[in-house]
């Protein structure tokens, strides 16, 4: 039975091949002439544009995956990124591995696995502080407290501590001497 089917189905396929033309026909004329002049044009300008731009646009994919997962490395993504467009791509796909990969041993490291810009973005610290030195000194207090809470060492809160007590006994010398000036 199955092999009644391909029997027809090639009999089908003959049949279609001999129902087709036996010369081909083309079209000739000016606007065929002005079509071809336009799509040429358009292949040899527009289409090398919108291929460097798209060739951009995938190499510098990785930097921009980093930047959105707050990657603790993302600078050193972009400059591979970079390398891999002198290299002619060759580097991509490490730079691609390195934005997706769980950044372990920095956090082993440095006790954190987030870029320090995600802090500032989350708790809205990236201005300056402004006005006197008091208020300075109290946001200090409290970036202090923010860091104890995300887990920082004590040993290095201690010494974050200190300095800070260092500067408050300087401001109170100070205004001191103001007040006897």
């Amino acid at each position: 039975m199955a092999y009644g089917l391909k029997i027809s189905a090639w009999a089908g396929i003959g049949l279609l091949l001999t129902s087709l033309p036996e010369s081909a026909w083309a079209m000739t004329g000016p606007f065929v002439d002005t079509l071809a002049d336009i799509l040429t044009i358009v292949v040899l300008l527009f289409v090398p544009v919108v291929g460097i731009y798209l060739f951009w646009m995938v190499h510098i994919l990785p930097e921009k995956i980093a930047e959105k997962r707050h990657h603790p490395q993302k600078e050193a993504i972009k400059i591979l990124c970079i390398l891999s467009l002198v290299f002619g791509g060759m580097l991509w796909p490490l730079a691609w591995l390195w934005a997706y990969s769980k950044p372990v041993l920095h956090k082993m490291a440095y006790g954190t696995d987030k870029h320090e810009d995600y802090y500032l973005e989350s708790e809205g610290e990236a201005e300056a502080p402004a006005g006197d030195t008091g208020e300075a000194v109290a946001r200090l207090r409290l970036a202090i407290g923010q860091l104890a809470a995300k887990g920082v060492p004590a040993e290095e809160l201690e010494s974050l501590k200190r300095e800070l007590a260092e500067i408050e006994e300087t401001l109170a010398r100070m205004k001191t001497r103001q007040g006897e000036v």
